[in-house]
C-alpha cells in the first residue's frame, strides 16, 4: 500500500548498496527519499530540510558514528523520528540508542516488510507528536504576553533572567494586568517547562478547604473526606505551583506554605507522614502585602520567603501605546476561536480606547473587544459603536427646559441622566457607582427601580440582591465592590 502523503525520509549509511536498496523501496511506496553517506552530511540535511519526518540511521560509520549523530538530531527542536540500523547490533547498543531517543532498532540484513512496518509506526508517532505540539502551541497562545512598550520590554527582561533559576517569585499588580501570564511565561522559559504548571486561586477556595487543596488529605481526615486526596503541592512536584491571590490565605495556611518553602516538606491533613516535594513557587497578589503585614493579616517571614524576586505587573494606563496591538491580538484570537469574521477598529475608535482609563486593565479591554465583535455587524468598528463611557460622552445630559412641565419633572430627568452617566463610567458596577456619587447602595437601588433602569448591559450581568444592612441604609461589611456588574 503506497503512502497517502509524501513523507520525507533521510537514509544515512556509508554503504552505497544499502542506500540504493532503500531508495527503491521507499520511492516505490511514495516516500520522498534523501540520502547521506556520513554523519556530518546527515546533520547538514537535517538542518536544511523543511518538514523532515524520519531518519534511518546506521550506527557504524567512519568518522562520527550513528549514536553521536542521533544525540545531535534529538537536540534540534521538532526533531524527526530516528530508526537505528546496525549490521553488528548488540543489546548494549540498542539500549543506548533507545535512551538517546531512537524510535526503533533494526538489524541488517534489512527485510522489506520489516522496514516498511517500522517506517509506518515511526511516521504515526511523529504525526502524533507534532499534533501534540500544535495543540500545546495553541494552548500557550492563550497565555501570551503582548506589548512593545518599554515597560513590557523591562518585564520580559526580568522574566528571562528569573526563569532559568529556582528562585521564588512574587508578582504584584492590579487585577486584570496579567499576573497569571507572567507566571506561565516564567514556567515556560524555565528548566521545569516540561513538568506541570499547577495554578491555585487562594481567594476562590473556602478557608476550611484550602489546606486540603494545597496539601491533600487522608481518607476520613474530616467529615466528607471519603477518599485520599493528593494536594496541589504534590501534583506540582518537579514543576511549578502558582499561588494566585496569596494574600487571601489564612495565617494557619501561610505557616504551612512557609514550611514547604523552607524545608520542601508537605503534610496531608489527617496524616502524620511528611513527604518531600521539589516545587518552584510563584505567588501573586493585587494587595499591598506591607499593609497586610502591619494589619496582622500576613506573615512577615512568609513575605520575605516569597519576595526573593519581586516582579511588578504594570497597569494598562501606564502602557496605553500597546492598546492597538492588544486589540488586534484579541480580534485575531477571538475570531479564530469562535469562527467570527475578522474585524478592525477605526483610527478614531482606537484613539478613544487609548484615552479610556481601563480600571479593569487588560481583562476589561479583552471583554469589551469580545462584546463588540459579537454585537457589531460591520467589518470596521467605529467610535459610535463603543460603549458610551469609552466614547467619552458619559456626562449628564440635562433635559431641555422648554419641554419640561414642572421643576420636579426636570429634577427627576436630570437625576436619571446623572445616574446613567455614572453607571456607564463605572462599567455598571453598583458598589463603585454608589461610592462615587456618595450614596448608600440601597438608595441607588431604589433610584434604579424608580427610573426603570435595568442593570443588564451584557450577557450574564444582573443586579445583586440588597443585603439586610443595605435595607437599613448601611454599607454591607462584606461588600467587595464587584457585585451589580
Amino acid at each position: 500500500m503506497k503512502s497517502a502523503h509524501k513523507a520525507k525520509i533521510l537514509v544515512v549509511d556509508d554503504e552505497e548498496n544499502i542506500r540504493k536498496s532503500l531508495k527503491m523501496i521507499l520511492e516505490y511506496e511514495g516516500y520522498q527519499f534523501l540520502e547521506a553517506a556520513d554523519g556530518d552530511e546527515a546533520l547538514q540535511l537535517v538542518d536544511e530540510t523543511i518538514g523532515l519526518d524520519l531518519v534511518l540511521l546506521d550506527i557504524k560509520m567512519p568518522g562520527r558514528d550513528g549514536l553521536d549523530v542521533l544525540a545531535e538530531i534529538k537536540k534540534r527542536p521538532y526533531s524527526p523520528e530516528v530508526v537505528m540500523i546496525s549490521g553488528q547490533g548488540t543489546i548494549q547498543s540498542a539500549v543506548e540508542a533507545t535512551k538517546l531517543g531512537a524510535f526503533e532498532f533494526l538489524e541488517k540484513p534489512l527485510h522489506r516488510d520489516r522496514v516498511l512496518l517500522s517506517i509506518r509506526n515511526a511516521l504515526n508517532q511523529n504525526k502524533l507528536q507534532r499534533e501534540c505540539l500544535d495543540l500545546r502551541r495553541k494552548a500557550e497562545k492563550r497565555y501570551e504576553l503582548v506589548g512593545n512598550h518599554p515597560l513590557m520590554k523591562k518585564l520580559w527582561t526580568e522574566i528571562l533572567k528569573t526563569a532559568p533559576t529556582n528562585a521564588t517569585v512574587l508578582i504584584q499588580g492590579e487585577s486584570g494586568t496579567g499576573k497569571e501570564l507572567i507566571a506561565r511565561a516564567i514556567h515556560n522559559h524555565s528548566l521545569r517547562a516540561r513538568e506541570k504548571f499547577v495554578q491555585v486561586n487562594c481567594a476562590a477556595i473556602p478557608e476550611e478547604l484550602i489546606e486540603s487543596e494545597l496539601f491533600g488529605h487522608e481518607k476520613g481526615a474530616f467529615t466528607g473526606a471519603t477518599e485520599r486526596k493528593i494536594g496541589k503541592f504534590e501534583q506540582a512536584d518537579r514543576g511549578t505551583i502558582f499561588l494566585d491571590e496569596v494574600a487571601d490565605m489564612s495565617l494557619k495556611t501561610q505557616s504551612k506554605v512557609l514550611r514547604v518553602l523552607e524545608e520542601g516538606e508537605v503534610q496531608k491533613v489527617g496524616s502524620a507522614k511528611i513527604s518531600k516535594v521539589d516545587v518552584r513557587v510563584i505567588a501573586a497578589t493585587n494587595k499591598d502585602l506591607r499593609k497586610e503585614i502591619n494589619g496582622g493579616k500576613f506573615r512577615e517571614d512568609l513575605y520575605f520567603r516569597l519576595n526573593v524576586v519581586p516582579i511588578f505587573s504594570p497597569p494598562l494606563r501606564e502602557k496605553k501605546e500597546d492598546i492597538p496591538l492588544l486589540i488586534e491580538y484579541f480580534c485575531h484570537n477571538l475570531a479564530e476561536e469562535n469562527n467570527f469574521r475578522m474585524k478592525k477598529f477605526s483610527p478614531v475608535a482606537l484613539e478613544a480606547m487609548m484615552k479610556y482609563p481601563w480600571k479593569g486593565n487588560v481583562r476589561e479591554l479583552k471583554n469589551v473587544v469580545e462584546r463588540l465583535l459579537i454585537m457589531t455587524d460591520i467589518d470596521v468598528i467605529d467610535k459610535k459603536h463603543l460603549p458610551e463611557a469609552i466614547r467619552g460622552e458619559a456626562e449628564v445630559r440635562l433635559a431641555e427646559p422648554g419641554k419640561v412641565k414642572s421643576l420636579k419633572e426636570f429634577r427627576e430627568m436630570a437625576e436619571k441622566e446623572f445616574i446613567l452617566a455614572k453607571l456607564e463610567k463605572n462599567s455598571w458596577n453598583i458598589s463603585q457607582t454608589a461610592r462615587e456619587i456618595d450614596t448608600p447602595r440601597s438608595n441607588l437601588y431604589k433610584k434604579l427601580a424608580q427610573y426603570g433602569i435595568k442593570i443588564t448591559v451584557g450577557v450574564g450581568e444582573a443586579v445583586a440582591p440588597v443585603s439586610p444592612a443595605e435595607k437599613t441604609g448601611e454599607e454591607s461589611p462584606n461588600s467587595t465592590g464587584q457585585d451589580g456588574r
